[in-house]
């Protein structure tokens, strides 16, 4: 009996013809977990790029043509969330003022001194979201950007 069990495991052993679909089975999904992974994250850096190149864009737009009035800030609004593609809760151009030395950065210039020198700021602010497939399966959570630009306009 025993030399039959031997013989039975020896040539079980150099059996090789399941392998390869065990090794497949247990390969498989590890290699679409990674590629998976591989193309959220991409798309996470990609998006991110892209809020990037827009603020990038509405600060030479600023720099270019300061806007003065809430009508010219509507305007670089509306160029950063066509290219986009946000809505108007997405896009904010703001101006801000500093006055004098004072570090603290406001939305009212007329808080400031009468003597104290105004430096005028825009500030273009973006968010979005992107809920990445693997959230689905309960796996980390919505990632929220927000990309914020201070230009300087005049002092």
């Amino acid at each position: 009996m025993s030399a039959r069990l031997h013989q039975f495991s020896r040539s079980l052993a150099q059996d090789a013809r399941g392998a390869m679909v065990i090794e497949t089975a247990i390969v498989a999904p590890v290699l679409l977990l990674l590629a998976l992974g591989g193309f959220e994250s991409s798309r996470i850096v990609a998006r991110q790029t892209e809020l990037q190149t827009a603020a990038a864009e509405a600060a030479a737009i600023v720099r270019a043509s300061p806007p003065t009035t809430a009508a010219h800030r509507t305007t670089v609004r509306d160029v950063v969330k066509t290219s986009l593609g946000l809505q108007d809760a997405n896009v904010t151009v703001t101006e801000k003022y500093r006055c004098g030395d004072a570090e603290a950065i406001v939305t009212d210039k007329t808080t400031c001194g009468a003597d104290d020198a105004v430096a005028t700021y825009i500030e273009v602010v973006i968010t979005d979201s992107y809920v990445p497939v693997w959230t689905s399966f309960g796996v980390g959570s919505t990632v929220d950007y927000r990309v914020d630009r201070m230009v300087f306009i005049s002092s």
